[in-house]
């Protein structure tokens, strides 16, 4: 996922079939095991309802899903969402949006909820896509819940998920739509029931334009720019990360872009992605129109979200506090795949940039600064360390960190996990040298009173070309 919030006049974000066709259910098939609570999810006209019934008594639900609103670091659903069943309240405990029964028994089997999705900027999660004709699109995992025995249970559920041991299973979400057919995995259907769907569902008309390597589901109100940039550059990219690291999760994507309008002082683009499907938020009147600057930024943009494919959906970290790895990865990526492009783009900028933020932000341990909504930190510090590994492999063999991905990218495909140890442990082969990883680590897991001196050291002994500024480190 790519939100990013860059500077200029007033704010400059980047936040990274038709109805008429045959419509049918789709279901995905799970084999038969233990219960599951169930949400049936509807629009009508202006009115969306969430009604869950649940499969056991408990005293309090939380929502899988509970990222904070970016710029206020409030909980977006508790603005949005409104619980119709008397005696259930819903609220923030801790990382969690919850349900709780009001007089401290257990939950209703048998809850309804009248939401108002409304497009915003989340941390490091999928949010709403509203667009300008009426059509929404709503990330199917918001709707996801898991029982807990207590208010100051659900306040003591770690962040990062991976690893704790959850209760009762994942619930079955049907969608439903009044006006017509649902757009699921590229389909329209009557009705779209799945559990664990990984992917948007779309309300509403939005058209969608297929190509040979393109499926795209555009805002009708969408500068017209942003799509021949889409339609020119995704392939382009696509094809030289295939080139260099193998097969990727998807060889044509669908790409959903929604426009939501031309803000004024504001240049906003957010994006993130899941399996087969890159989504996309656009905002601002610095958005309109297509300077050289915003050119290189959107296609900076594709290219990031794109390498997701490979680093985040071929294969993941491990923990969410190793985000660093993809997410950095994936800047480098778009990066040298940009520069291979354009003989106009400036790498040694955007890499500039890096390094500052990292020096910046590594004040404090990278590996907690989505606790700290600096998810900044781990874009900066991911790439700055493989601005390092790469150095290190263009001294060991003469390549680029495209050479020094893929072997981690192939080990890792058969359980799809790329671990900060697997990283590493690459890391001290190619170099040779224990001290980068021991420098890396230091930022991760301790922060420093002074990055930018760790960060030279690293820069020193890998081989990366730089000069002092003052105290800080400067690219050359």
């Amino acid at each position: 996922m790519r939100p990013v919030l860059i500077a200029a006049a007033a704010a400059f974000v980047i936040v990274a079939g038709s109805p008429e066709a045959s419509a049918r259910q789709a279901t995905e098939e799970r084999p038969a095991g233990p219960s599951r609570p169930a949400v049936t999810v509807t629009r009508d006209g202006d009115t969306w309802t969430a009604d869950y019934t649940l499969d056991r008594d408990a005293p309090v639900w939380a929502f899988f899903r509970s990222a904070l609103i970016q710029e206020s670091r409030r909980p977006w659903r508790l603005e949005q969402w409104r619980v119709m069943t008397p005696g259930v309240v819903l609220e923030r405990a801790g990382h969690y949006d919850i349900l709780r029964a009001a007089d401290g028994g257990a939950v209703p089997r048998d809850v309804s909820i009248a939401f108002t999705p409304r497009s915003e900027n989340l941390e490091a999660d999928y949010g709403v896509l509203a667009f300008t004709d009426g059509s929404v699109a709503l990330p199917g995992g918001q709707f996801d819940v898991f029982p807990l025995t207590s208010v100051e249970a659900a306040a003591a559920v770690p962040q990062d998920l991976n690893g704790y041991a959850l209760q009762g299973e994942p619930a079955t979400v049907t969608w439903r739509d009044r006006a017509g057919p649902v757009l699921f995995r590229g389909e329209r259907l009557a009705e779209a029931v799945a559990v664990e769907a990984d992917t948007y569902v779309l309300f509403g008309r939005a058209d969608m334009v297929e190509s040979a390597r393109l499926v795209t589901v555009a805002d009708p109100a969408l500068p017209g720019w942003i799509g021949g940039v889409l339609r020119d550059f995704a392939p382009r990219v696509a094809d030289v990360y295939a080139a260099r690291l193998g097969a990727g999760q998807t060889d044509r994507p669908t790409i959903m872009l929604s426009w939501a309008g031309p803000t004024p002082g504001m240049t906003s683009m957010g994006g993130s992605v899941m399996p087969g499907l890159i989504v996309m938020r656009f905002e601002g009147s610095g958005v309109v129109e297509p300077s050289a600057r915003m050119l290189a930024v959107s296609r900076w943009f594709v290219g990031h979200e794109s390498a997701h494919f490979w680093l985040g959906q071929t294969v993941r970290y491990e923990r969410a506090r190793d985000a660093w790895i993809t997410e950095g990865g994936a800047d480098l990526m778009a990066i040298r795949a940009l520069e291979a492009s354009d003989p106009d783009y400036d790498a040694r900028a955007e890499l500039q940039r890096e390094v500052d933020d990292c020096v910046r932000l590594a004040v404090a341990p990278v590996t907690e600064a989505a606790g700290r909504g600096e998810h900044r930190a781990n874009y900066a510090c991911g790439a700055v360390f493989a601005l390092v590994a790469e150095a290190a492999q263009r001294r060991a063999t003469g390549g680029d960190w495209f050479d020094f991905l893929r072997p981690l990218i192939d080990a890792s495909r058969e359980d799809g996990v790329l671990t900060r140890d697997e990283w590493l442990d690459a890391l001290d082969a190619v170099s040779g040298d224990a001290t980068l990883r021991r420098g890396m680590e230091t930022l991760l897991d301790r922060g420093s009173d002074d990055p930018a001196a760790i960060i030279a050291g690293l820069f020193d002994r890998s081989g990366v070309a730089w000069h002092r500024d003052g105290d800080q480190p400067r690219l050359d």
